[in-house]
């Protein structure tokens, strides 16, 4: 998926070294766990830039944390959460 930030489009993706990421830095047991809190709308703003910088990481962005909390994410703090959303649920779709 495509995110733009700060003015300049990104490519997001959730790989295997961006999940382990998550693991690691969220303080949820499982990604399972950090699924059900997306599905019940129990997330928090760590959460979606956890997810948003993990997944922009995946895609290659060479973007730290700090400058993720600085930055302007095209359509603001919603459209980021949908985007979070859609990256978690991406990474759990079977490919056909």
């Amino acid at each position: 998926m495509t995110l733009v930030i700060d003015g300049q489009q990104h490519i997001a993706r959730l790989t295997l070294g961006a999940l382990a990421e998550l693991e690691e830095s969220l303080e949820e047991g499982s990604l399972v766990g950090l699924v059900e809190r997306f599905e019940g709308n129990a997330f928090s703003s760590r959460d979606v830039l956890a997810l948003l910088g993990a997944g922009l990481r995946g895609g290659g962005a060479q973007i730290t944390g700090q400058q993720l909390f600085h930055a302007e994410i095209e359509g603001g703090p919603m459209a980021a959460a949908k985007a979070a959303a859609e990256l978690l649920a991406r990474a759990f779709v079977v490919a056909e």
